[in-house]
């Protein structure tokens, strides 16, 4: 066992009072200034946006937790993190970012990666699983596509952000709607110029 010279008392150190520290054997650590979500299987849900602001989370017991396609917990300027779980059967969709390189990480369950220069040529397929992790460079076509038995359980990090600041898709249908409304916002805007 490592030995920590500052752990005082089983209050934790000075350090630890100050900064909300706790029950540091289990690595549980807590900031006071923000509420952070329970152990419950809905607490993700409690999770805002923290983009902007020093932010730290264990990712992966989020990741497990979240329930809704698509949940950004942090969008700053140069990077986005979401969570995102896909149901049994379901992919993320066929995409492309033309301007955005997308990292994705399993956190539980397995699935298909595709990718290609086209969408109707994705040349690259490999079977992901639990601590698998993705890169998707900028431009390539993908989708990623549930093929166990389980949601497929994965956080995604974007750079730069793709997704506005606060985004939660409780389903595909959901982020599906929101891509066509801001889509269509696009056109109009292109049309008045």
């Amino acid at each position: 066992m490592y030995y920590h010279p500052w752990r005082q008392n089983q209050w934790g150190s000075p350090m630890q009072q100050q900064w909300g520290y706790n029950n540091w054997n289990n690595h549980q650590w807590v900031q006071p200034y923000m509420n952070m979500p329970n152990n419950n299987a809905n607490a993700v849900k409690g999770i805002q946006d923290f983009g902007g602001q020093p932010f730290v989370i264990d990712i992966n017991k989020a990741t497990v937790q979240n329930d809704e396609f698509r949940r950004a917990i942090w969008t700053g300027d140069y990077l986005q993190v979401t969570l995102m779980s896909i149901g049994v059967g379901e992919d993320i969709g066929l995409e492309q970012h033309p301007d955005t390189d997308q990292f994705i990480r399993i956190e539980e369950g397995q699935g298909l990666v595709m990718m290609g220069d086209s969408e109707n040529h994705l040349d690259f397929r490999k079977p992901v699983f639990d601590d698998d992790a993705i890169m998707i460079p900028a431009g390539k076509w993908h989708n990623l596509i549930n093929t166990g038995h389980q949601p497929l359980k994965l956080y995604s990090i974007y750079g730069p952000p793709e997704h506005p600041f606060g985004t939660v898709h409780q389903t595909k249908a959901d982020a599906m709607a929101a891509e066509e409304h801001h889509s269509n916002k696009n056109e109009r805007e292109l049309r008045i110029k």
